[in-house]
C-alpha cells in the first residue's frame, strides 16, 4: 500500500475540525464523550483519515477509561508506536502506519490475550459494519 501523502490544506478540507485536531495535532477527545466508547457492531473499524484497516470490532472491549479500547490491531502493521513525553508522563503513541494520524495510546493493563490497552480516539475512527477481517 503507498502511504498517503497530503498536505495541510488537503488534510483541512479532507477532515472535520475536530478529527483534524486528532488526528494530524495529536489531540484528545474528552473522556465518554466519542461516538466508539460504549459503541457494540460487527466490523471493523479504519483510520478516519486514509481507511485503513485497524482494528477488528471483536478486539473492542469496555475499559471503563472513557475512550474505545482494543487488546489487539487488526495487523500489527497498520499501527505505529512512538514514545511520547508530553504532559509529564511517558506513554507510547501509536499512529496509523498508512497516514501518520494519531489514534490515541498503548498501555500494558489490558486484557488476556495480550494484556495491551489500545485506547483510541473515536474521532480518529470510521466504523464499517459490511467488512470483516481475514
Amino acid at each position: 500500500m503507498t502511504k498517503v501523502q497530503k498536505t495541510e490544506e488537503e488534510w483541512l478540507r479532507l477532515l472535520t475540525p475536530q478529527q483534524y485536531h486528532v488526528l494530524r495535532e495529536k489531540g484528545t477527545e474528552r473522556p465518554f464523550t466519542g461516538a466508539y466508547n460504549d459503541f457494540k457492531g460487527e466490523g471493523v473499524f479504519k483510520c478516519a483519515g486514509c481507511g485503513q484497516v485497524l482494528f477488528d470490532a471483536a478486539t473492542k472491549y469496555n475499559s471503563r477509561s472513557g475512550w474505545p479500547s482494543f487488546f489487539a490491531p487488526a495487523d500489527p502493521k497498520a499501527i505505529d508506536e512512538h514514545r511520547d513525553v508530553t504532559h509529564g508522563m511517558v506513554r507510547v503513541e501509536i499512529t496509523c502506519s498508512n497516514c501518520g494520524g494519531h489514534l490515541g495510546h498503548v498501555f500494558e493493563d489490558g486484557p488476556a490475550p495480550t494484556g495491551q490497552r489500545y485506547c483510541i480516539n473515536s474521532l480518529s475512527l470510521d466504523f464499517d459494519g459490511k467488512e470483516k477481517k481475514g
